[in-house]
């Protein structure tokens, strides 16, 4: 690979091309492709402002690794290649996560104060404490032994 293609590869992973496209411009295996962006960081794109998630939305772009998507006609549009994608995505951007169905409640198993998202009728934090509170006690507050 000459100096001019890594180039070429550094500058096209910055503007969000993917791996098989640059393959296709340089003439270059797409493997080849992969393996110098692994080696040298430029494996996916961070994507920190909603303004460049939208534009790699326009330009068919996943906004975590920046791979092309391909939409079936008649179909929801996707916004990410895969779930991993997704969900690594969303855990890196919870500031962009609109939760306005958060309940704050106090565990009736343990005490502990926990937070429930979209379930306003939760009493226990975990499992553990529900099958404690549930199949530890007897109908007069004392436990199984």
């Amino acid at each position: 690979m000459t100096l001019f293609q890594k180039e070429c590869i550094q500058r096209m992973r910055n503007e969000g091309k993917s791996y098989s496209k640059i393959a296709d411009r340089l003439g270059i295996s797409e493997n080849t492709i992969k393996s110098y962006c692994q080696r040298n960081n430029l494996g996916g794109i961070l994507v920190t402002d909603q303004k460049v998630t939208d534009e790699l939305q326009a330009l068919n772009l996943c906004p975590n690794c920046g791979k092309s998507l391909e939409h079936q006609p008649g179909r929801k549009r996707r916004k990410f290649c895969s779930d991993k994608c997704r969900m690594t995505w969303w855990n890196h951007h919870n500031d962009v996560v609109n939760q306005e169905s958060a309940y704050h409640f106090v565990c009736v198993g343990c005490g502990r104060s926990f937070v429930s998202y979209g379930n306003k009728k939760r009493k226990y934090c975990n499992h553990e404490c529900y099958i404690k509170a549930r199949f530890m006690k007897q109908s007069h507050g004392e436990e199984k032994t």
